[in-house]
Formats: structure tokens, C-alpha cells, sequence
């Protein structure tokens, strides 16, 4: 489901200000049942790998599969040595470095991290059709774990807020659901059970 989006902007989020001038395109919410105290953001990064995502179920593996397909054809993934330069974990501080439990730049998938903290995490994704952030935040409720997933959208070109009109039915009716719920069931196999 959709968060609040003023819940999401009071959380206490390195995110905020890293990322300030890239425009918040989507902010979800996933209750999380159960899983003992003591969780952190790494238990939902073991729940939410690159695998879970691309084969969430048929349609997502269908529509993942069309879109390495188009970006083989039209060249939207190749890499561009600009793009490092581009990359927001240029921007992080020394101790946001030293306070990150995975080396910033590493690769996650399509992704690259950009920080880990023990209740938020950053990656991101550069090509030649956006600058994406996939932020992960986790808190503890009363019954669980309360996980927020934001995705900011920093435009490329000309092209890039024509390129989210026509993938974002596609991602908030399919693909985001999909993959949400296949990590809320990974999460109850491997911490409520």
C-alpha cells in the first residue's frame, strides 16, 4: 500500500537531505508481522534481493524481461563513464562511510549501494533513462516491523518524465505489489517461523 507521504518526511532519514534536490516519485508501506525484536534494514535486504524482485511472479519476470530487452536494443543500460561522476555516493560524508555496514558503490543487482545503515538504506541506478534511489527504512511497531520503500526519480533528460508515465501503471499495479508481497512472505518463512 501507499504511505503517508508526512509520516515518510518525519522519519529521521539521511535520505532527506542526500537527496534533496531528486523529486519523491512513490513512497509504499509493508507491515511486517512478527520477527522478534532486534531486527534491522540487513534483514530486509536478505527478503528484498535482486532475485526476489525480477521473479516476484509471472507477469513481473515478463515485464523485467521486456525491459532488458528494449534496453539491449535501444542501448539504455550500456554504461557511460559519466554516470560515476553522477553517482550520489560521491556525496556522503566520512562518516556516513564509515557508518555504512556495506562498502558504498557496491553493486546490488542493477543497483549500487549507497549506503547501509542498521535502519535505512540507499541504492541507485543510473542509465540512459533516469537517475532512480530505492530507499529502504525500517521501524518497530507494537505487532512487527513497519518497512518503508521510497523511490525517487531524478530526470535525465527530456525523455525521462515520459519514459515513468508509461512504466508507472505497470510498476504500481504489477510490479511493486508483486514484489512487496513476495517479501512479506519471505520475511514470516524466515523470522516468524
Amino acid at each position: 500500500m501507499h504511505a503517508d507521504l508526512g509520516e515518510y518526511q518525519q522519519l529521521d532519514l539521511r535520505a532527506h537531505s542526500l537527496l534533496a534536490d531528486v523529486p519523491l516519485h512513490d513512497i509504499w508501506l509493508l507491515e511486517l508481522e512478527g520477527g522478534g525484536n532486534g531486527r534491522t534494514i540487513e534483514d530486509v535486504r536478505r527478503c528484498f534481493t535482486p532475485q526476489t524482485v525480477t521473479t516476484a511472479n509471472a507477469a513481473v519476470r515478463m515485464l523485467f524481461a521486456l525491459r532488458r530487452g528494449l534496453g539491449r536494443v535501444f542501448g539504455w543500460d550500456k554504461a557511460s563513464e559519466h554516470w560515476d561522476a553522477e553517482r550520489y555516493v560521491h556525496r556522503l560524508t566520512d562518516e556516513d562511510r564509515a557508518r555504512s555496514l556495506v562498502a558504498p558503490g557496491t553493486d546490488d543487482g542493477v543497483m549500487r549501494i549507497v549506503y547501509v545503515f542498521p535502519f535505512e538504506c540507499l541504492s541507485e541506478v543510473r542509465n540512459a533513462t533516469v537517475h532512480a534511489f530505492s530507499c529502504f527504512a525500517l521501524r518497530q511497531t507494537m505487532t512487527g516491523y513497519r518497512m518503508y520503500w521510497a523511490i525517487y526519480v531524478k530526470p535525465i533528460g527530456p525523455w525521462t518524465s515520459t519514459y515513468m508515465r508509461v512504466i508507472d501503471p505497470f510498476r504500481r499495479a504489477v510490479v511493486y505489489p508483486a514484489v512487496l508481497h513476495r517479501v512479506q512472505r519471505t520475511w514470516s518463512v524466515n523470522y516468524c517461523e
